[in-house]
C-alpha cells in the first residue's frame, strides 16, 4: 500500500510544523510521506531541534521552507497547526482533506531558556498527541 502524502503548514516553518514533521515522519513514517511548510520561511527553531532530540528525533538538518516550494504536489492531507496558516495557506487543486488544530506558539515564550524549552515541550507534545489520531 503506498503512504499517504501529508503537506503540515504553519506561518514560519520553524517550530510547529517542523516538530509536526518530524514527530509524524518518526512515529507513523510507514504510513505517511510527511513535508512542512510555511506562508514564509524564517529558520528551524534550535529548541525545536533540542526538545525533538530529547526524544530521540534529529531534525537537525531540517531547513524551512515555504508553501510555495509545494505548489505543483499534491497532498492527501494538508495539516495546518496555526491559525494564521489556515486562512493564509492557499487550497491548490489535487489536494486532499484539510484539517486543522491550532497550537500555541512555543517560540512567542519570552522567559529564560527554561521557560522556552518548557513550551516547546508542552506543544511538542500535545502535537503528538493530536497525530495519533490522523486517519489511516
Amino acid at each position: 500500500m503506498a503512504k499517504q502524502r501529508v503537506l503540515i503548514l504553519c506561518t514560519a516553518n520553524s517550530a510547529r510544523s517542523q516538530m509536526a514533521e518530524g514527530l509524524l515522519r518518526a512515529d507513523h513514517g510507514d504510513r505517511f510521506d510527511v513535508r512542512s511548510a510555511g506562508t514564509r520561511a524564517t529558520l528551524v527553531r534550535p529548541e525545536a531541534i533540542t526538545v525533538l532530540a530529547e526524544i530521540g528525533i534529529d531534525i537537525s538538518t531540517h531547513r524551512s521552507k515555504t508553501v510555495d516550494e509545494f505548489a505543483d504536489e499534491t497532498f492527501d492531507y494538508v495539516l495546518t497547526v496555526c491559525d494564521n496558516a489556515r486562512e493564509a495557506c492557499p487550497v491548490y487543486p489535487g489536494h486532499g482533506t484539510r484539517l486543522h488544530r491550532a497550537f500555541d506558539d512555543p517560540a512567542a515564550e519570552t522567559g529564560d531558556e527554561a521557560a522556552r524549552l518548557h513550551a516547546f515541550r508542552r506543544v511538542r507534545d500535545e502535537i503528538r498527541a493530536h497525530l495519533r489520531g490522523l486517519p489511516t
